[in-house]
């Protein structure tokens, strides 16, 4: 991985880390690549700081390193888009320490020799980089995939991300073969033979539009199969980029009964509303698409009960001959990385979520449901540090993106809330300027 391993300290800032039960002003002593002490503010401190690099981090927000638990990095097959170099770059940027790619690039990651390929391209790179290995071979829904070689070369989850798995007793299967390597399953929802050739969600504004509608049932059948299938052999599964009320409803159900479910939700799902496809704006294009106003007030309170377990970005990358075309043509799918940390932070001023509620969304449950490590900053622990700055204000301008692909809906907005330094391993892998 790149940058160099030394002693920092970071001093002044506000340490916010609920698995630790901390939310004080500290120094944070960071020593070969682990937390090494913490000191409160203006307390006398064991250690020289001179010539010892540091950062002054009054005002700012010290936290555990915040972990994405579903991007794509497109790496193998389709590099003009993004490679694992370029969207770690991406991740560190936007505060993420580690990021878990989905299986499918070209080819898909349904072996050990991909899994290598990945891994190999991520020491070169600027955060954590977690393989999820596809459920079947090349996604097709038809014969799993080898879980123990994936297993052994290094991926933490399964996934078809992309399309869903659609026969009923491979799902059940793969659930069951999954127990044998301790792989969690993340589900992509969606009932095709509802969504198939839809490009937004269905209902007046496609309507007027005149755009093929995807209907909300087509994730909410299957997130039930999914979770009902999971319950029955008694296999944790995680549903991914949830977007509708009934959703929610559904998960919130489950987890009540005591079934075996986690669920993210994505910034998008909880910003914006199929409105911001206006005028046929393929950067809001995505799959599952935006759904209603009432849609993200449920995500809301899902996000508020605790009914969803973590905030992902879904990170997407595409290049202008996948988006400036037809908009029932365009790729489905949005970068997000960058993006992140302010738009949840509106979230925190809005009364939504505290900060600590912030941390659980975005490190200490991703860390936990695949089960790496990260979510705390505790003394010994490893050094995988983010640090915000919640007051910064900015444009999100498509020059300053650092992403290779620029297909955002929030290009040219004005953000609150910034990424300012990214340690990985006590490695300095961004920094604000």
């Amino acid at each position: 991985m790149n940058g160099q391993a030394r002693s920092l300290l970071l001093k002044n800032g506000r340490i916010i880390d609920p698995l630790s039960k901390m939310d004080k002003q500290a120094d944070v002593l960071i020593s070969d690549g682990k937390i090494d002490q913490i000191i409160p503010t203006g307390t006398e401190n064991t250690f020289s700081d001179h010539d010892l690099p540091s950062f002054d981090l009054a005002g700012k927000w010290i936290l555990p390193g915040l972990i994405d638990m579903h991007v794509h990095l497109r790496e193998p097959g389709e590099e003009y888009k993004e490679t694992v170099v370029s969207g770690t770059k991406a991740a560190a940027a936007g505060g993420f320490t580690a990021v878990a790619c989905m299986p499918n690039t070209q080819p898909v990651n349904d072996s050990q020799s991909v899994t290598q390929l990945i891994l190999a391209k991520a020491r070169q790179g600027f955060a954590r980089v977690y393989p999820v290995g596809a459920i079947s071979k090349n996604s097709e829904g038809t014969e799993l995939a080898e879980f123990g070689e994936m297993k052994e070369a290094g991926v933490v989850a399964l996934s078809d991300d992309g399309r869903p798995v659609a026969n009923s007793q491979l799902l059940r299967r793969a659930l069951e073969y999954s127990a044998n390597h301790d792989l969690l399953l993340i589900s992509h929802s969606e009932e095709m033979s509802l969504s198939e050739n839809g490009a937004m969600n269905e209902g007046a504004l496609s309507t007027r539009l005149g755009l093929n509608g995807i209907p909300h049932p087509a994730e909410e059948i299957m997130i039930y199969r999914d979770m009902a299938l999971a319950n029955y052999v008694k296999r944790p599964i995680h549903i991914a980029h949830i977007s509708t009320r009934e959703s929610v409803s559904l998960i919130r159900r489950a987890k009540a009964k005591g079934w075996p479910v986690t669920a993210e939700t994505t910034p998008h799902y909880f910003t914006l509303t199929e409105e911001a496809v206006g005028q046929y704006n393929t950067r809001a294009k995505m799959n599952p698409p935006l759904r209603t106003n009432d849609d993200v007030k449920a995500i809301k309170e899902g996000l508020l009960d605790g009914t969803i377990d973590a905030i992902a970005t879904d990170h997407a990358p595409h290049s202008t001959l996948e988006k400036n075309v037809e908009f029932d043509q365009a790729a489905n799918g949005i970068i997000g990385l960058e993006t992140s940390v302010p738009l949840t932070l509106a979230l925190v001023r809005e009364g939504i979520l505290t900060p600590d509620k912030m941390v659980e969304l975005l490190s200490i449950h991703p860390a936990r449901i695949l089960g790496v490590t990260g979510g705390s900053l505790a003394i010994g622990a490893t050094a995988d540090v983010t640090v915000i700055d919640p007051e910064m204000e900015f444009i999100y301008s498509a020059d300053k993106i650092v992403s290779k692909s620029k297909n955002s809906p929030f290009i040219d907005w004005q953000l609150k809330g910034k990424a300012i330094l990214t340690i990985v391993g006590g490695r300095v892998m961004f920094q604000e300027g």
